[in-house]
């Protein structure tokens, strides 16, 4: 079992991994070791809370495919137990921050005081502008 929260655990067998050839420069290495690894996470088919699963797939990410499978691609270390642990960790987070409770935006209204210094600057703007008026004689 993997731990992301207190309330969400994730069997290994929901994730599955493949071990593929990383991208970029890395001399002769790179032809001949796969090093990178490939998760996929299908979210209808997790044993997580449907709360859990309707969160992860209303995300607009494009990680998300359209049969609701969460793809994800780590490459960064040169290792590929690196690269799994690394998978993993963004996993976790990327769960994390989906089903974070947004807190609901306070609208801040404006001072009494504000109001009149807006309401003066007004002034002083409104009466610079008249002065530039021509002169009628």
């Amino acid at each position: 079992m993997i731990t992301v929260t207190s309330s969400i655990q994730l069997r290994e067998s929901d994730i599955d991994m493949q071990a593929i050839r990383a991208q970029g420069a890395g001399g002769q290495n790179v032809n001949k070791v796969s090093s990178a690894i490939h998760l996929r996470f299908d979210i209808a088919n997790a044993d997580l809370p449907q709360t859990v699963k309707d969160a992860l797939l209303a995300t607009n990410d494009s990680r998300i495919t359209t049969d609701g499978v969460f793809v994800l691609k780590a490459q960064n270390y040169r290792t590929q137990e690196q690269n799994r642990d690394d998978a993993v960790a963004r996993l976790k987070t990327w769960i994390i921050n989906a089903t974070k409770k947004q807190k609901p935006r306070r609208p801040t209204k404006l001072s009494r005081a504000v109001k009149a210094r807006r309401g003066e600057a007004k002034k002083q703007r409104s009466a610079r502008k008249s002065l530039r008026k021509k002169v009628e004689i």
